[in-house]
């Protein structure tokens, strides 16, 4: 998101020289946390805006609108602040202390992306920046603005072109240094420093990325098709989740790291610094029945401080409903019948689709016949009708 200017300092009538200031606040980013810091222009991605708009027409941003509201400014940055003369892009590493894969063979717990485990990097990576923007303020006199994901900027297009890594086939930023486990920060001022080489794609003939993806989210190298990737069905998507995702989910409810675990880079990412408060761990990945028992006041409190909060009690809960129902472990029907009445349909819906595969058919069509005729939902009412048993 973007920020305040840090300040309104008067212009410096001597400042130090650019090369001096670029060494200073690299220094400086690094004693933040910040793994790489890199510098561009404000129109070095001209490719950009024209991919975005072939993205959007194709209607692979599925039900983020926000994507449209300012595509126009999405993509070059000039049109965002037309008196930027430098953009700083800054890389944060949240690399995990193990292998997020692993938790597939938990069927019992829910998986929850390595990102959202901390500490919301909005938050901490919004600090930071203000921080050395201010900083950069105070030495210049130039003006300055702050960027964290959510403000209508490129950041990974804008990052391959400072040289902090290159999008990889998974579309994501691979780093030489961190791998694919990268959180991106801008800061923009009128300030003229020095940019740096773009770096080059070494992807090569790897497609470890594509081949992981369990719902085939990837159409083609380097293109994404966000109405299949996990990570928007689980976090973005607000809707019910169509049948033919729900297996592939697996017990993944919040996100999914599978493109970027096995991103062969990712060996030179090393072991995230325990200062770090961006890889800080503070939730691990919880258990189904745990989370299916939480109302919203709990929720809140359960993830309070983590990206889990934003996407809100319901959705998570439809999601663990999806992982119940693979896990295939009746163990976990008392938790699923007691949503079968839930208030939000979402949540309904997939209570539904996990009880016909956990229960058996006479218990399906005693709660059949108890919840079906007070129904006016028609995603429900679909799932009561049409829901596999096995």
């Amino acid at each position: 998101m973007q920020t305040d200017t840090p300040g309104s300092a008067p212009k410096t009538t001597n400042p130090p020289p650019r090369d001096a200031i670029k060494r200073a606040l690299g220094e400086r980013a690094r004693a933040a946390g910040f793994e790489i810091m890199r510098i561009t222009r404000p129109g070095a991605i001209p490719q950009a805006g024209e991919r975005l708009m072939a993205f959007l027409a194709d209607g692979r941003h599925g039900t983020m609108d926000w994507m449209e509201a300012n595509a126009d400014r999405r993509g070059d940055p000039r049109q965002l602040w037309p008196e930027a003369c430098t953009v700083i892009m800054l890389g944060m590493s949240y690399a995990p202390e193990r292998d997020p894969m692993e938790a597939l063979g938990e069927p019992l717990r829910g998986i929850v992306s390595t990102y959202a485990k901390r500490a919301d990097y909005h938050d901490v990576m919004k600090r930071k920046l203000k921080e050395l923007a201010g900083s950069l303020e105070r030495e210049t006199g130039e003006a300055v603005k702050v960027f964290v994901d959510t403000a209508p900027l490129m950041e990974k297009p804008l990052a391959a072109a400072a040289g902090l890594g290159w999008q990889g086939k998974h579309t994501n930023l691979v780093s030489r240094d961190a791998g694919s486990w990268l959180f991106l920060g801008a800061i923009l001022t009128t300030a003229d420093l020095e940019p740096d080489t773009p770096e080059r794609d070494h992807c090569g003939s790897c497609s470890r990325c594509l081949d992981a993806c369990p719902t085939k989210a990837f159409p083609a190298p380097y293109q994404l098709d966000a109405r299949r990737c996990i990570a928007y069905l689980t976090i973005e998507h607000k809707g019910h989740i169509a049948e033919e995702f729900r297996e592939p989910i697996g017990n993944r409810i919040f996100g999914c790291d599978d493109c970027l675990a096995v991103c062969p880079w990712n060996k030179f990412a090393g072991e995230a610094r325990e200062a770090r408060l961006s890889t800080r761990i503070e939730l691990d990945d919880p258990p189904l029945a745990d989370l299916m028992a939480l109302d919203d006041t709990a929720f809140r409190l359960r993830f309070r401080g983590t990206p889990v909060k934003r996407t809100g009690r319901d959705r998570v809960v439809r999601n663990c409903l999806i992982a119940a129902g693979n896990a295939r472990d009746t163990g976990l029907l008392p938790s699923v019948a007691s949503l079968l009445g839930d208030p939000a349909p979402i949540v309904r819906a997939m209570a539904v689709w996990a009880y016909r595969r956990l229960a058996s058919p006479e218990a399906v069509a005693a709660a059949r016949n108890l919840h079906y005729p007070g129904e006016l939902d028609p995603d429900v009412r679909k799932e009561w009708d049409t829901g596999t048993t096995s």
